[in-house]
């Protein structure tokens, strides 16, 4: 009897937490905060970005409540299969590595990569220039994958950082010869900040499907079907709308969406 009535509490407990989980009100979204200007945190610890005015704007449309968890980059697929969140909407390119673990929504906008190094640096973003030299990558990122598969046997040495702040801290002190990151985040969160002073785009943009995958996208488990339905019939709707194009204005001069 005593194991009995145990055993109801116990269910009893676990019942709320359950439902929380399964709540058609709240979408949980994982979210790296280290990636300006998609996602990062204001002086007063406010999440701040457009991955983040996207989500909200996705909730809005969905008559939903908007809940982000935060999440390291590179743990944050395991951390969806571990139903810790809902969806990862966090600057995350939809490419066929990641299609093998879980499922995407329809594009968010495009996501190209480029190098950055000194101004006036003959490098450029293929093994041959790189060869001998130190590049920064962000842990768990599609451009930490291509560079170790593709740049590293041929003599570079790809060195991976938990953070983009990281990378930049120690390619301005002379410890890296470049970094490898999405362009529009290098633009905006570096090179037009005064710590971006003296450094710029090598090379041209890395258009290989390896890294730049079918654009960004929000990842969602390979079980959860009708949340990506979901998902796409809002980014469809603020698309058409006109709050895309509104939002993304804040924080691009070009079409981020591309074609």
């Amino acid at each position: 009897m005593k194991r009995r009535s145990l055993l109801n509490l116990l269910f009893l407990a676990i019942l709320p937490l359950a439902a929380h989980a399964q709540d058609p009100k709240v979408i949980r979204f994982g979210v790296d905060p280290t990636y300006a200007p998609f996602e990062s945190k204001a002086p007063d610890g406010t999440l701040v970005g457009f991955d983040i005015d996207l989500g909200n704007a996705i909730c809005a449309n969905l008559h939903v409540k908007c809940v982000w968890v935060e999440q390291s980059f590179d743990a944050i697929i395991p951390a969806l299969k571990a139903r810790k969140f809902d969806a990862i909407l966090s600057a995350m390119s939809a490419t066929a590595v990641r299609k093998q673990q879980i499922d995407f929504t329809d594009k968010i906008y495009n996501g190209p990569s480029r190098l950055v190094a000194a101004t006036g640096s003959p490098l450029v973003p293929d093994a041959a220039s790189l060869k001998g030299k130190r590049i920064g990558v962000d842990q768990g990122s599609m451009q930490e994958t291509f560079a170790k598969a593709v740049w590293a046997p041929e003599g570079v040495t790809v060195v991976s950082y938990p953070t983009q702040d990281a990378i930049y801290q120690d390619l301005t002190t002379g410890r890296l010869d470049g970094a490898f990151q999405s362009a529009v985040q290098a633009d905006i969160g570096f090179l037009k900040t005064p710590r971006g002073k003296g450094y710029a785009f090598a090379g041209d943009e890395v258009k290989d499907k390896r890294v730049a995958g079918d654009g960004v996208a929000i990842g969602v488990r390979k079980d959860n079907a009708a949340l990506a339905a979901q998902l796409n019939g809002a980014i469809s709707a603020i698309r058409r709308d006109g709050t895309y194009d509104r939002l993304a204005r804040k924080y691009f001069d070009f079409n981020i969406y591309g074609d």
